[in-house]
């Protein structure tokens, strides 16, 4: 199977974002984590996560870019799990079964990305609509 893996051209994840994610962590879009919040409210450095962030499994942090990789299925059970402790101590999730749902729905919107060849480097830009959050790749 394919996934996202983040990577980097240069150091500018670590000056751009709140915080950066690590070099070849699984990754996702990680556009639920703005679904609750208001432009207006975030910083520039959380502006810029959120126009072209993706979110990384193991810090949390973001990349500019992800790789199209080969995950295996231990891996992505591994991503699931991570996330889903994630949205259950984070994001208000009423229990652990709820939030590996919710993992899974994210883990295979990212998924579905992963159309194109190994290798395949993707950006995502976001933006803020009157229609909730519009993203492109």
């Amino acid at each position: 199977m394919k996934f996202l893996r983040t990577t980097r051209l240069d150091i500018s994840d670590e000056n751009v974002f709140p915080l950066a994610a690590n070099i070849d962590e699984w990754a996702l879009t990680g556009t639920f984590i703005y679904s609750d919040v208001s432009p207006e409210s975030l910083s520039r450095k959380e502006m810029l996560a959120f126009r072209n962030g993706w979110l990384g499994t193991d810090s949390f942090g973001h990349s500019t870019f992800v790789l199209i990789q080969e995950i295996s299925n231990e891996q992505l059970q591994s991503v699931i799990s991570r996330l889903a402790d994630y949205i259950f101590k984070n994001y208000g999730a009423p229990n652990l079964n709820l939030a590996t749902k919710a993992a899974r729905e994210e883990v295979e919107f990212s998924a579905e990305l992963c159309e194109h060849p190994i290798g395949k480097m993707l950006s995502i830009d976001r933006t803020f609509s009157d229609k909730g959050i519009t993203e492109s790749f």
